[in-house]
């Protein structure tokens, strides 16, 4: 009897996890500072974001199809790149992602402080700043 129990309380464990995933992170919140056509590259703008992670925060994976300039205003990072290599970033520190750069990492590394940060685009005009990645 005793190999039945410690053989079924996994299986009854893990159906529970099934049934009640875990709450998902917080989402991070988009406010727009401002959006400029750029007349000497037709077709081209310029749009400034400002990211602000709760704690717990990560992105899905995702593209910008623009080049991505980010300035940490507060808090702390972590950044990355399909092929590249994760950076935690801190307040006053700079990354840049390519038009043809994937985003597989982009998170709040605390959980239990904030972070913001201030992202410049260089994009097509009227393009979302964001595409989704499977």
């Amino acid at each position: 009897m005793k190999t039945i129990a410690s053989f079924a309380a996994p299986l009854v464990l893990s159906s529970l996890l099934v049934m009640h995933p875990a709450v998902a992170a917080p989402q991070a919140s988009v406010t727009p500072l401002t959006s400029e056509p750029l007349p000497e590259y037709p077709g081209k703008e310029v749009q400034m974001i400002v990211v602000d992670y709760p704690p717990g925060s990560a992105d899905p994976v995702h593209r910008h199809d623009a080049h991505a300039f980010v300035y940490v205003l507060e808090g702390s990072i972590i950044m990355g790149v399909k092929g590249g290599r994760e950076v935690t970033l801190k307040a006053g520190d700079t990354f840049h992602e390519g038009p043809d750069d994937i985003h597989t990492v982009g998170r709040n590394a605390s959980a239990t402080r904030p972070a913001r940060f201030v992202v410049f685009l260089i994009k097509n005009k009227r393009a979302p700043i964001l595409t989704p990645v499977k």
